[in-house]
């Protein structure tokens, strides 16, 4: 998914903006702290030169670094005697001062480090995050961004839930922001960008939405805008980035899971229902094995909360090794491309600031 780093992205990854390139919760996660530093093990391959602070029980994680040389080389431990369970609401998670992952995202707050990745409770996390690190001054909310499968390539999409109700200019603040993510995760340079809407004709969606488009046909972006998009073009690929409210983000992203859950599950009952299908099943696995791999979720581990000050990553908690190594990955692109300069560059390139409209579509 995150494409390769450059020598001189490496050294500029163990640099960052203080000591340490990213904060690591290490006990946040269904299988931690030992599927996270696994994952760590394999990231700091990728990433030699890269600096981690991770944060946990002290004891515990020293005793399971001594049998991870490249996690034990790269890393430097900070103590948090407690974690966030995965039930904990996130208002009771902001008091939770010892927590790994308080710790780590305080380090972020306070300039050690560029980043956060953390596989613990979402909620808590996005609480944190806005609260501890803030938002930049520039942008009205932060948006949750995450990229997917389509026939195309992989597809950056945004608003994932972050925002239920946004206006205008919550939109073209997301188009900055995922524009800037698809050139610095996925490596494009000219990321075409649409606005998800009940159809694509220039009259169809409510004002926010037509006026989100024509902000942004008249902006720097508009030369890669391609208008409204509808839902069946987000596994087609038919642009690079799909912008819209975390309402609908959340409804398309759980269908689209469910979608490829039932697809999944309808193979395996197809090539499991007689001796004839299995004889099938052995002719047609080299393909299938190629298409396991392309829809590995794994690979498209590491969902962003972006528009604050430094990189926040969250992982999903039931994930193995090389999906917390790929959450690292997407985060340590980030640092080393200057995504943040990325959205203050945009923004400035903006028409004058678009007027506030009502959150609720009409």
């Amino acid at each position: 998914m995150a494409k390769a780093l450059s020598v001189a992205a490496k050294d500029l990854a163990g640099r960052g903006s203080g000591e340490f390139a990213l904060a690591i919760d290490a006990m946040g996660g269904d299988h931690a702290p030992e599927s996270v530093l696994d994952g760590l093990e394999l990231a700091a391959e990728r990433h030699p030169k890269a600096r981690f602070l991770l944060a946990g029980d002290e004891v515990r994680l020293g005793a399971l670094l001594a049998r991870r040389p490249r996690a034990a080389k790269a890393c430097s431990l900070r103590h948090a005697p407690e974690s966030i369970p995965g039930d904990m609401k996130p208002t009771a998670a902001l008091r939770v001062r010892g927590s790994s992952m308080r710790v780590a995202i305080d380090a972020v707050a306070q300039g050690e480090a560029s980043g956060v990745v953390s596989a613990g409770n979402t909620g808590a996390l996005m609480a944190l995050a806005k609260i501890v690190v803030k938002t930049l001054p520039e942008i009205d909310r932060p948006a949750l961004a995450a990229i997917g499968p389509s026939a195309r390539g992989d597809v950056v999409m945004l608003d994932l839930g972050a925002n239920l109700q946004c206006d205008a200019r919550n939109l073209i603040e997301f188009a900055i922001m995922g524009d800037a993510f698809a050139r610095a995760v996925l490596g494009l340079t000219n990321p075409t960008l649409g606005l998800l809407n009940v159809g694509s004709e220039e009259l169809k969606g409510d004002e926010r939405v037509r006026q989100a488009a024509e902000t942004l046909r008249d902006s720097h972006l508009g030369a890669n805008f391609r208008g409204f998009v509808e839902g069946h073009d987000i596994a087609a690929g038919t642009v690079d980035v799909i912008v819209t409210d975390g309402f609908t983000g959340n409804v398309a992203l759980k269908t689209g899971e469910g979608a490829l859950k039932l697809m999944r599950d309808l193979l395996r009952q197809v090539f499991t229902s007689s001796i004839p299908a299995r004889m099938g099943y052995l002719l047609a696995r080299p393909a299938l094995d190629r298409l396991r791999e392309w829809m590995d979720p794994r690979r498209y581990n590491g969902a962003v909360l972006i528009g604050l000050n430094g990189v926040v990553v969250k992982s999903h908690g039931g994930t193995d090794a090389v999906g917390f190594a790929h959450a690292v990955d997407v985060a340590m692109d980030m640092v080393t491309h200057r995504f943040n300069d990325r959205i203050r560059e945009g923004l400035a390139l903006l028409p004058s600031p678009t007027p506030r409209l009502a959150t609720t579509p009409r």
